[in-house]
């Protein structure tokens, strides 16, 4: 419902574009639009996706004269069915916003102030973009930095042209999940992080899930919240609320654990020391399915031996087999022993497992009390409850074949951003691990099938080269598994003599992304963007990144593009959609699969081998088939998706105009659950005792690493303190920072409904911590950040709102603040942002964001 406040702050933003340069919106020809009137108007709808949320819930857009008038959810989609959130059915005043950039600019004046502007044709824009590519590429192509948000076209934009072009990729993952995918991928091989079978399952740990008002793995908002209800409704399921703030997770969650920032690791060790002493194991899948049986050395080392001939050979794990009472080949076992320590060419060794149980000794339940803040009784219960739930031994039967049924899992996503966020979401999914919960009906997911992730045989002997090392440090001494970190780029542009970089980044592309809100520690982007001797834009509004550093923006469209193709799956439901334009680009915006074509073109990267198109070809899986893009020529876009769609055997894009969705059928028991696809756990053995990360340490010690960078390189995951720990005593709480169901990334702080549904920026407090300071509801503060080992200091000044739901110890502000380009969400607050660090001691050792800073608050200061 848009009320009278929402119209009118509207109403205020459409007529404060007045004052905007003329270059931002074209006049309305009112003489035009009356003779337009005066025809009969033809309504009808037309399917689409969403554009601004992460899931791509399907969409009908209803037009009058083929311009859309209202979104609808589309009934037939798995992933929404026919339902829309807030930011579905305000998006349709993105299109119509009249601040969007209307045609391509080019900045008059200096970087580092608000821009001014002049229009500049597509050919001219694009001619200037290809020509400093050139520029840049003929020293080195990978000098050129492409940055994305979130990406709608994968195979577009980071695949076909980035490759094609040899540019760097740096992504917004970071700042998101990256730590818990990496995590994954080390230890199951799959793509994502930690999500329950929610259909089936009965007891959920719901571990920094913001249930109702952010994604979680893999979906956004509507999805999983709608599996929850239905199971608690048919299964009974219980959820467990671990986080500092309790969130809208009240109405859902039936008991709130409220642990301290960064204590999740201790957490996690804690209960499964207690899954271990109160006999919740799942041996066969431990010995079966894990490294838990094989042999490790005293040096650390798994015992192996080669097999095979010549350039066949192979190094095969061993372990102690019971049944003739010495080690043999894993691949040979009748009956692998899972714990004990044995003797092995007069040298002692003992099973993965065993090593683990010795490892967790020191990981009691009273130890964990301090370090996550959570009361060992709390602990020693969950750990039960979770345990006797997970019914070991149990079967069930799916759709005909019988498989493990353990109804326990962790929702977990955003959380993983922390500084020991690697290692802490190892330790979550050994919880699943113990009790066999990992691919079970009812049990722990992470992606939707069981296909293994590519960096699971990379991670099995990370790569560490020797320096000099590229800008993003992949490979280095510092970081053996690197996440492509924009933080860490922002401080390599500063000091690469530190890092050991020769070459730094010469020009960029930004596509969707706002780095100097959106990312944390503006300070470091505000340095390291003017340092770029050339920044292109791709965004349908001008961010405050290109409002200060920008020399070209070009104008993307809104929804009324081609994208994908997409995913329409529920995790139980497979399906396809694509984004298909509701109507024609408005003004002179183009998406960005066509901007992409243009350039390329002129970049002489868009045909032949290594082209664009063979890209394109290539990873839409068009190669060799008759369904090819032909090379030699710029295609249109509707024709490339019209060639996928009949490759998979639809009709053509056509098929998705008149039905909008293609679902394929649900999701056997052989795709969903690990227990029963061919081979076992798509092929992967889960890794409980991570070799590789010990070798990757003594290489990184080997070559001089300060041992910031290699400490947490451990086999187990190994507690230690936050750095943040480190700050003076009267830096008493943890700022942490949390998404808004109205809001996502840049694309939607500038919708009126939507700002006024967020609301403007505040810091929220215990009402205990605020009466022991003086404060009270609605008081300005200051609140000021400290860098444990620099000792720098960071200020903004915000409103202090008073809640129950948040730990005493821990103050809280939103993400979606501190926008000034946009009249509709300037003025709304300061980003929290402008307090958090990107350098050692707040980032993770793969290369991740850490959104957790001890900070102080006091009464008053300047306006915010």
């Amino acid at each position: 419902m848009v009320t009278r406040r929402t119209f009118i702050k509207g109403s205020a933003a459409v007529g404060g574009t007045a004052a905007v340069s003329k270059y931002l919106f074209d006049p309305v020809d009112w003489v035009a639009r009356a003779d337009a009137i005066a025809v009969a108007p033809v309504e009808d709808r037309v399917f689409t996706t969403c554009w601004i949320g992460k899931q791509d819930c399907g969409m009908m857009a209803r037009r009058i004269d083929g311009r859309v008038i209202k979104f609808e959810g589309m009934p037939d989609h798995p992933r929404n069915e026919g339902t829309l959130c807030p930011k579905g059915e305000a998006q349709i005043v993105s299109i119509y916003d009249p601040n969007r950039v209307k045609t391509p600019l080019m900045r008059t004046n200096a970087k580092g102030v608000t821009g001014e502007w002049r229009r500049a044709s597509w050919d001219e824009a694009l001619d200037l973009v290809a020509a400093k590519y050139a520029e840049v590429a003929a020293d080195d192509p990978k000098l050129v930095l492409w940055q994305k948000g979130r990406s709608k076209a994968k195979d577009f934009y980071d695949d076909a042209f980035v490759k094609s072009t040899g540019m760097s990729k740096i992504g917004h993952g970071t700042y998101c999940s990256d730590a818990g995918y990496r995590a994954l991928e080390y230890t199951t091989g799959l793509h994502g992080v930690l999500h329950p079978d929610l259909l089936n399952t009965r007891y959920v740990l719901s571990w920094g899930w913001n249930i109702t008002n952010a994604g979680g793995n893999k979906f956004c908002w509507l999805t999983w919240p709608r599996q929850l209800i239905k199971g608690r409704e048919t299964n009974g399921l219980k959820i467990v609320q671990i986080d500092p703030r309790l969130r809208p997770a009240g109405p859902f969650a039936d008991e709130w654990v409220p642990i301290k920032p960064a204590g999740d690791l201790a957490l996690a060790l804690a209960m499964c020391s207690e899954l271990i002493a109160q006999g919740f194991l799942d041996r066969p899948y431990l010995t079966n399915h894990t490294n838990a049986p094989y042999l490790v050395g005293e040096d650390g080392l798994i015992l192996k031996e080669t097999v095979g001939e010549g350039d066949e050979t192979e190094e095969v794990p061993l372990v102690w087999d019971d049944l003739t009472g010495g080690p043999v080949l894993v691949t040979e076992a009748s009956q692998p022993a899972l714990e004990g320590e044995y003797k092995v060419d007069g040298l002692t060794v003992k099973t993965g497992f065993q090593l683990f149980k010795e490892h967790l000794g020191q990981y009691t339940s009273e130890w964990a009390e301090d370090k996550c803040g959570v009361d060992a009784a709390t602990i020693r219960r969950l750990a039960s409850e979770y345990g006797s739930n997970a019914n070991i031994g149990a079967t069930t039967v799916v759709d005909g074949v019988e498989v493990p049924y353990r109804p326990v899992g962790i929702m977990a996503y955003h959380m993983a951003q922390q500084e020991l966020g690697f290692q802490t979401l190892r330790a979550m999914t050994f919880i699943s691990m113990l009790v066999g919960a990992v691919g079970a009906v009812g049990g722990q997911l992470t992606d939707f099938t069981w296909k293994i992730h590519k960096n699971y045989d990379a991670f099995e002997e990370l790569k560490i080269e020797e320096p000099p090392y590229g800008f993003i440090l992949k490979k280095s001494k510092y970081f053996p598994i690197n996440s492509g970190f924009p933080g860490i780029v922002a401080r390599v542009m500063q000091d690469p003599a530190k890092y050991e970089v020769e070459k730094l980044p010469r020009m960029a592309i930004l596509h969707m992304v706002n780095p100097l809100v959106s990312f944390p520690s503006q300070a470091d982007f505000l340095k390291t963007y003017e340092m770029f001797e050339f920044v292109a834009v791709i965004s349908p509004w001008l961010s405050e990144t290109a409002d200060l550093f920008a020399d070209v923006v070009l104008p993307a469209a809104t929804i009324e593009k081609y994208e994908g193709p997409l995913s329409a799956g529920d995790g139980y439901i497979d399906g396809k959609a694509l984004r298909l334009p509701p109507m024609d680009p408005l003004f002179e915006s183009r998406g960005e699969i066509d901007i992409y074509l243009d350039l390329t073109e002129r970049m002489g990267k868009l045909s032949g081998e290594g082209g664009y198109i063979d890209i394109v070809n290539s990873e839409l899986g068009l190669t060799d088939t008759e369904f090819a893009v032909p090379d030699g020529s710029r295609p249109e876009v509707r024709d490339i998706f019209d060639r996928w769609a009949k490759a998979q055997g639809l009709s053509g894009i056509d098929y998705f105009e008149e039905n909008g969705v293609w679902v394929k059928g649900v999701l056997g028991p052989s795709k969903r659950y690990g227990y029963v696809t061919d081979p076992p756990f798509g092929g992967a053995v889960h890794r409980l005792y991570g070799e590789s990360l010990l070798k990757a340490q003594r290489i990184q010690r080997e070559m001089g690493a300060d041992e910031i960078y290699w400490r947490d390189y451990t086999p187990f995951p190994t507690w230690r303190a936050p750095t943040m720990e480190q700050s003076p005593s009267d830096y008493e709480f943890t700022l942490i920072s949390y998404k808004l169901v109205e809001q996502k990334q840049s694309r939607t702080s500038m919708i009126p409904l939507l700002t006024e549904l967020s609301g403007h920026q505040r810091l929220e407090m215990n009402p205990a911590s605020a009466r022991k300071l003086g404060l009270v509801e609605g008081d300005r503060v200051t609140v000021e950040s400290h860098h444990a080992l620099t000792g720098e200091t960071r200020r903004l000044v915000t409103v202090l709102r008073l809640t129950e739901g948040i730990r005493p110890d821990v103050v809280g502000m939103p993400h979606h603040f501190g926008m000034w380009t946009h009249p509709v969400s300037k003025d709304a607050g300061p980003t929290p942002n402008t307090l958090y660090f990107t350098d050692e001691g707040y980032y993770g050792q793969t290369a991740d964001a850490s959104f957790h800073v001890k900070v102080r608050v006091t009464k008053g200061g300047d306006a915010a």
